[in-house]
């Protein structure tokens, strides 16, 4: 029942990406803009693993309200560019994480236990 659900779904995509509005829509700003942003929130996710010396308090809230602001302009531009809505929440996301530990560092705070099921290895 499963496979032959993903099989339909898959059957789906290719005929979609086959189609004259999926080549123009990989061609437009709706598409690149989002691609080129994903550097901002995964940069910040690598940044995890570095020390909360290095991050910048005023950078971090600006990019916080940088990406608020563009999430915004992609749910209200029409059509309206989920992908660049996803990529900016991520980085808000992201970012948060980071300005979190930015002020556990400066509070002199400990950070939280690291639990045995985290993705990262410690540094």
């Amino acid at each position: 029942m499963l496979q032959a659900f993903i099989g339909v779904l898959l059957g789906k995509a290719k005929a979609y990406v086959r189609t004259k509005e999926f080549r123009q829509y990989v061609k437009s700003t709706h598409f690149w803009g989002p691609v080129a942003n994903w550097g901002l929130p995964l940069a910040a996710f690598k940044d995890m693993r570095a020390s909360p010396e290095i991050i910048s308090g005023r950078m971090t809230l600006a990019l916080i309200l940088y990406s608020l602001a563009f999430m915004r302009f992609a749910y209200r531009v029409q059509p309206r560019n989920w992908l660049l809505l996803s990529c900016h929440g991520t980085n808000v996301l992201a970012q948060s994480l980071q300005a979190r530990r930015y002020v556990q560092y400066h509070r002199g705070e400990s950070p939280p236990p690291e639990c045995a099921c985290s993705p990262l290895p410690p540094a």
